[in-house]
């Protein structure tokens, strides 16, 4: 782990994530960047968000944020995992047997990342900015205390 890895952002960035999921129905970052000080995020997506969907996004993730939800892991065999998440994005060593991070009833997905114990530990998440550029949104974030 770098020394800028913070486990609150990378749990912030889930809660993103699944976010974006629901209010565009597409799919979950495939690029991140995420470090201590500011983070972002890549999403195949057609335009930039408009300035009422950015406060509309920043809105929900703070609302999960602070519903103080419980963050655990479970642990599935592969061929179970596989049928309900996509896997690819797991290093080649990732085994047989996969690490689902559960974020209450909000966010599951697989992860090898280090995460808090409850949402109440992130902080306030804030939208630094937004650009789009060849089909790909950017959202950079950060957290204030």
């Amino acid at each position: 782990m770098s020394k800028s890895y913070d486990p609150r952002m990378h749990s912030a960035e889930h809660i993103l994530n699944q976010t974006m999921v629901r209010m565009f129905n597409c799919g979950r970052s495939f690029s991140a960047h995420i470090e201590k000080k500011k983070s972002k995020c890549d999403y195949h997506f057609n335009r930039n968000l408009t300035s009422e969907e950015i406060i509309e996004l920043e809105k929900r993730v703070n609302e999960v944020i602070s519903s103080n939800a419980e963050v655990h892991e479970e642990f599935f065999p592969r061929d179970e995992a596989q049928k309900v998440f996509n896997l690819e994005r797991l290093p080649d060593d990732a085994g047989n047997t996969i690490r689902i991070i559960k974020i209450g009833n909000y966010d599951s997905c697989p992860c090898s990342g280090m995460h808090i114990k409850s949402t109440s530990e992130i902080g306030k998440f804030n939208i630094i900015s937004t650009g789009h550029e060849d089909g790909v949104l950017r959202i950079r974030f950060k957290l204030n205390d």
